[in-house]
């Protein structure tokens, strides 16, 4: 099968901006399961998604998180505000354990409750729920014309699979590939998929999941691309290692010179 190209996307922040959706699902997960376990929380206190929120969003790995940061943004006491935010993120990773410990929670569980909310919103109205989602066409269109000239198309979402689904089919686009968080660590699912797949790169806008990729000695050799547009941190462009190239949504056809 090695004669097969493939093409790997991200998800949220390169084919969609799921920004609304990640904030609104994360505080009704905050409303429905976690407020009666903590009584400091003003659910109504932003109507549009917080500007901290956005700017937080960079670093964050798994969706469990995003659950996490909403509920400390949410507090009537203390909250995570511009105050304590670069404080926050200078131990991002350690910070949020810590939370875990402070409040006797597992981050399965945060994961499971913002599939439930997720379930919830599909349910009373999933055009409303995916409409949260906004596409970036450009690569939308991208993906059918790598479709029609013959590549395999491979998506790696920490959504799960069946949300992910959800959202592509309505955007048109059918990729033979899906990997939702269930499928484990993106640089395990990229090292199995090189057995079978000549992968021709990798598009992402985390630069340390990229980096990760190019220390497995499975998947080094993987085109890696940081998405411009997506969810970067100021310093994330500056100073690339060899390996990782900054991609600009006007030179999406730079993936066909592999």
């Amino acid at each position: 099968m090695h004669h097969q190209k493939l093409i790997l996307f991200d998800f949220d922040g390169v084919i969609v901006n799921g920004i609304d959706e990640y904030w609104l699902s994360s505080k009704l997960a905050c409303e429905k399961y976690l407020l009666t376990n903590s009584k400091n929380l003003n659910i109504n206190s932003y109507i549009e998604v917080p500007k901290i929120f956005i700017e937080i969003r960079p670093w964050v790995k798994y969706g469990w998180e995003m659950v996490l940061i909403t509920h400390e943004i949410l507090k009537i006491y203390e909250p995570l505000n511009n105050l304590t935010k670069n404080s926050f993120l200078e131990n991002y990773e350690e910070n949020c354990s810590n939370l875990l410990l402070k409040y006797s929670w597992k981050s399965n569980d945060l994961q499971q409750y913002l599939d439930y909310a997720r379930v919830f919103q599909i349910k009373k109205d999933v055009k409303k729920w995916i409409s949260l989602h906004r596409p970036f066409n450009e690569v939308i269109s991208f993906i059918k014309h790598a479709k029609n000239k013959g590549y395999i198309i491979g998506v790696i979402s920490t959504k799960g699979k069946d949300f992910t689904s959800k959202i592509l089919s309505n955007l048109d686009i059918f990729p033979e590939l899906i990997f939702g968080y269930e499928s484990g660590a993106k640089v395990d699912i990229i090292s199995n998929l090189s057995l079978s797949y000549d992968i021709k790169g990798f598009v992402e806008d985390r630069r340390k999941t990229l980096s990760n990729i190019l220390q497995n000695k499975h998947t080094k050799f993987i085109n890696c691309y940081l998405a411009e547009w997506g969810y970067l941190k100021v310093t994330d462009k500056v100073d690339l290692p060899q390996g990782i190239k900054l991609l600009k949504l006007k030179n999406l056809e730079e993936l066909f010179a592999n």
